[in-house]
Order: structure tokens, then sequence, then C-alpha cells
């Protein structure tokens, strides 16, 4: 598995988050939703990371969103056929260290309570509970979650999942 950070402006990377949009479609309602849609994706301040099998095959994505106070986790996906392999851990360590590296303390991620996988990992990876942040609002379909990164990358290497 390679994960690197890429264009979300590709055919197999539009058919992961196609594929994130239908999920969430079984789970919530339009209006508990907070996704980004590609153009936003494509924007100078965000960081997408693209996981990939040996076959170079695009099997996970995930994205932040880089505010001058803090990171947003958005659109973290891994294929079902490819989970439990250690894909979405990958995928946070890799976000986690490039948000740290552009100077970022804090990364902060709204997700839903029907995907308790998702709140597992964030936990078990360092996140803890909190209120909403930036223009949410309190929503009992929505979770928020955040971590401090660590100033150095050694620090983040012992702190990360």
């Amino acid at each position: 598995m390679h994960i690197t950070l890429e264009s979300p402006d590709q055919a197999e990377v539009i058919a992961l988050i196609a594929a994130l949009d239908a999920y969430q479609d079984t789970l919530y309602p339009q209006e508990s939703r907070h996704a980004l849609d590609l153009a936003a994706l494509k924007s100078p301040n965000v960081l997408f990371a693209v996981a990939r099998d040996g076959a170079g095959s695009a099997i996970g994505c995930g994205a932040v969103i880089l505010t001058p106070d803090y990171g947003e986790l958005k659109r973290m996906y891994v294929r079902p056929q490819n989970r439990g392999q250690g894909v979405a851990r990958r995928l946070l360590r890799l976000l986690e260290t490039r948000t740290a590296e552009r100077g970022t303390r804090w990364l902060t991620l709204e997700t839903g309570p029907f995907q308790p996988e998702a709140l597992r990992l964030y936990a078990a990876c360092g996140y803890q509970r909190r209120g909403p942040f930036g223009s949410y609002r309190d929503d009992p379909l929505s979770v928020f979650m955040q971590k401090q990164l660590p100033a150095s990358s050694a620090d983040l290497a012992q702190t990360s999942c």
C-alpha cells in the first residue's frame, strides 16, 4: 500500500467520494451531512491523501482543510473490501503529519454516531469528543472530536495511531 497527497480530481478518486456519499446517504439525512464537493477539495488550503493498493488502485482517501486556527479532517473513506488492513490508520497518520508540518496544532473532525468503526478509530488515535466548532451547530447526528498535534514530527510519531 502507498499513500500520498494527490489531486482529488481523478476518476478513481471521484468514484471513492461517490461511494462515500452513497454510504452516508443510507445513514444520515442531507441536513446532517457536511460533505465537501470536488471543487472545495481542490482548494489550495486542502490536503488530500489517497491510499493505493499494490496494483495502484485507489482504495481510500481523506482530506484536511487548513484554517488559521485548526485543521479539519474530512472525506475519510476506505473501500469496504479494504477495511481491516490499516488503511484508515495510515491515511490518518499521513494527514496528521502533513498538517503538523504546516504548523497547525489542532486537528478537528465531525462524524456521525452511526459510524462506530470511525468513532473507535479516532478515539484509539487520541481524538477526544468536544462541542461544535467553526460553523457547525449542535446536532444529535454529529459527533465532534479533536486532537492536539505535537510541534515536532518525532513527537507526532509517538502520539499518532
